[in-house]
């Protein structure tokens, strides 16, 4: 059935995706409601099932979707030829606030998501949520130039530090532009402090 939905004209398309997205990141799959989310698109509960023939069915290719977007949006388009940790994470982050931007309703599920129960999906998707997380991690890590970091500390813990100050400042961004449409925000200022912030970090861990 989704080949059909596939088909569907672009907006109309976007609009069950963004209300089935944004219900599942909300309720979780067992509270979800297809009442909530045929009224949030505009459409009539017959149509969603002729889309897809349940709501495990949706559930399913809302997953697929949302590790494609993440895939192709945001992992792929990491420099990995950036050998400085810092800076590598620092365009990661970029690339990671530019895709949130583009596709809120798909990170806030894909949050909800790698929080949640992945027992009840199947196989096949827990395998490819799996996937997504080693190639994120490999992209982000490997080929790292440790010759940057000071020689007295603990690279691994170094590591996790700056990766959760710099996760840290994006939650936090994401909380006080939460309900702002991104493309009325200059994240021009905002970028600048996460600059300092960088610089702080490199003044702790690089030689």
């Amino acid at each position: 059935m989704s080949e059909t939905f596939n088909n569907l004209e672009g907006e109309k398309q976007q609009r069950i995706l963004n209300a089935a997205l944004q219900e599942f990141a909300e309720h979780g799959f067992d509270q979800a409601s297809t009442n909530r989310i045929v009224k949030k698109a505009g459409i009539g509960k017959g149509m969603l099932f002729y889309y897809f023939k349940n709501k495990q069915e949706l559930y399913r290719y809302l997953v697929k979707y949302s590790l494609d977007v993440t895939i192709n949006r945001y992992i792929k388009k990491i420099n990995e030829e950036e050998r400085d940790f810092i800076e590598r994470f620092k365009h990661a982050s970029k690339m990671k606030m530019q895709a949130f931007a583009d596709h809120p309703h798909v990170f806030y599920f894909m949050g909800a998501l790698l929080l949640s129960d992945k027992d009840q999906l199947p196989k096949e998707l827990h395998d490819e949520i799996l996937k997504l997380q080693t190639l994120g991690n490999s992209i982000l890590y490997e080929d790292i130039d440790y010759s940057f970091f000071r020689t007295d500390i603990d690279v691994d813990k170094a590591f996790k530090l700056i990766r959760w100050s710099m996760e840290g400042y994006q939650n936090e961004l994401l909380n006080k532009l939460k309900g702002k449409p991104f493309t009325s925000v200059d994240m021009e200022p905002y970028w600048e402090e996460f600059d300092e912030y960088l610089e702080i970090l490199k003044t702790s861990f690089y030689k």
